[in-house]
C-alpha cells in the first residue's frame, strides 16, 4: 500500500456514476424484468473503459473501476452466491423515521428515479456458497486490461489501483435470514463465501477495499431499538469474521471503509465514532477509510489522537461529501487534510478521499455526474495545497 511520503495522495471510496443506459439495465434486472445479460456485460465493459481516464484526468492517484460492472456495492453477491431468493423490505432508518416531512420528500425523490434500491434486497433461503469465482476474476482482468492498455499507450495511470468487496456484515443485515439457525452461522457462511472474492482481488495484485457501512450504519437500522452493547457485540463478531476471511492476504494489501450511510439525512441517531473505532481498528487492514466531511462527524477527527489505531495504519480521510452538490473549495479540503495530519502527527499516514461512493447502487446517487468530477478535481487541488504546507 502506497503512503503519502512526498505529497498527499488522492483516492475515493469506490462507486462512481454509471451511464444512464447501464443504470436502466441494472434497474430493470433488479425489478425482475427480462434483460439481455450480454447487453449488460457490453455496457458495463464500455463504462469501465470510460471511467478510468476520467479519474486520472481529475487527479486521482489511487483509483478503481468505479464499480461499473456491478449493480451495487453489495447487491452483486446475489449473482455470485447461491442461497438467495425472493425479497423483503429493509428496516427503516431511525433518523429518517423521526422526521416524517423529510421522509416523504426522500420517498418522492427516489420514486422518480430509475435506480437499484438497497432497501429491497433478497432473502437467504438456502445454503450460501460462492459460485461466481469466474465472474470475480473477469472483473479483475477487465480492469487490468484497461490499465495495461493505458500503460502501453504511454498514458498516465494510477499510482496504485484498488477494487471493492462488501463486508459479510452488510450482507447478513441487509439480506434477511430465513435459512440458518443462528445469525452467527449465517455470518460465518457469508464470510467463507466472500473470502473467495477477497482473494480473487488480492491475487490479481489490486488493493482490496472492504466496504463495511454495517459497522456504523446498522446501529440505527437493524439495531435501532436495541442497546448499544448489542450493536457493539455485532461489530466485534463481524470484525472477527473478516479477519478470518483475510487470513491469506497481507495486512498492507487491504483497506476498510466504514460510514453511517450514504444519504443526505438528519443522522442524529448515528453511533459515535469513539464507540466503534477501537473495535474496527482491530481489523487486520493497513488503512481505514473514514468520513470526515460529513457535518455530523467532522469533529470526530479527534478520535484519531493517541493510540486508538495502530501506528502502521493509514487514514484515508473523507474530505469531500458524497451526498450534496456543493463543490468544496480546495482550501477547505486542504484545511481538513492538515487537521488529520496534525492529529496523527504524520502526513505520510494521510490520504485524501471522499466520505463514501457517489453511486453505491446504480442510480441512487444524489450528486450530478458533472459535479462529481468537479468535486474530485477540488479534492486533488486541495491535496496539492495541503502538500505544500505539510512537506
Amino acid at each position: 500500500m502506497q503512503r503519502s511520503h512526498e505529497r498527499i495522495l488522492t483516492t475515493h471510496t469506490g462507486s462512481l456514476p454509471r451511464p444512464p443506459a447501464l443504470t436502466k439495465l441494472y434497474a430493470m434486472r433488479s425489478r425482475g424484468e427480462a434483460v439481455d445479460s450480454t447487453e449488460i456485460d457490453r455496457a458495463g465493459h464500455a463504462a469501465l473503459q470510460e471511467i478510468v481516464p476520467r479519474q486520472v484526468e481529475a487527479g486521482i492517484d489511487i483509483g478503481n473501476n468505479g464499480e461499473q460492472q456491478r449493480e451495487g456495492f453489495f447487491l452483486h453477491v446475489r449473482h455470485r452466491m447461491t442461497g438467495f431468493g425472493g425479497s423483503w423490505k429493509r428496516w427503516p432508518r431511525a433518523d429518517v423515521e423521526n422526521y416524517p416531512i423529510f421522509k416523504r420528500s426522500m420517498e418522492l425523490q427516489n420514486a422518480s428515479k430509475d435506480m437499484v434500491s438497497n432497501f429491497a434486497p433478497p432473502k437467504v433461503i438456502g445454503d450460501i456458497s460462492y459460485v461466481g469465482a469466474a465472474e470475480a476474476t473477469r472483473e479483475c482482468t477487465d480492469f487490468r486490461e484497461v490499465l495495461e492498455s493505458r500503460r502501453r499507450a504511454g498514458k498516465r495511470s494510477f499510482v496504485e489501483a484498488f477494487l471493492t468487496a462488501p463486508s459479510p456484515g452488510i450482507v447478513v443485515t441487509a439480506i434477511r435470514n430465513e435459512h440458518y439457525d443462528t445469525e452467527d452461522a449465517y455470518l460465518a457462511a457469508v464470510g467463507r463465501a466472500l473470502q473467495v472474492e477477497y482473494e480473487a482481488i488480492a491475487t490479481q495484485g489490486f488493493l482490496l477495499q472492504l466496504d463495511c457501512p454495517d459497522l456504523a450504519l446498522e446501529h440505527h437500522i437493524s439495531f435501532r431499538d436495541r442497546p448499544l452493547r448489542d450493536f457493539l457485540g455485532f461489530v466485534e463478531r463481524v470484525v472477527a469474521t473478516i479477519n478470518d476471511a483475510l487470513r491469506n492476504i497481507p495486512r498492507e494489501k487491504v483497506r476498510m471503509h466504514v460510514c453511517w450511510g450514504n444519504y443526505e439525512g438528519p443522522h442524529d441517531r448515528d453511533v459515535a465514532l469513539e464507540e466503534i473505532l477501537p473495535l474496527i481498528a482491530r481489523m487486520n487492514v493497513g488503512a481505514l477509510v473514514l468520513p470526515f466531511a460529513n457535518p455530523r462527524h467532522a469533529h470526530e477527527v479527534r478520535c484519531l489522537q493517541g493510540r486508538t489505531i495502530a501506528d502502521d495504519q493509514v487514514v484515508v480521510a473523507g474530505v469531500i461529501d458524497s451526498t450534496t452538490n456543493f463543490v468544496e473549495h480546495p482550501e477547505v479540503v486542504a484545511e481538513r487534510l492538515e487537521r488529520v495530519a496534525r492529529t496523527l502527527d504524520d502526513p505520510a499516514r494521510v490520504m485524501a478521499g471522499t466520505d463514501c461512493g457517489f453511486d453505491t447502487s446504480a442510480g441512487a446517487g444524489r450528486v450530478a455526474e458533472d459535479v462529481v468530477w468537479a468535486k474530485l478535481a477540488a479534492l486533488s487541488e486541495g491535496a496539492r495545497i495541503a502538500s505544500t504546507r505539510l512537506f
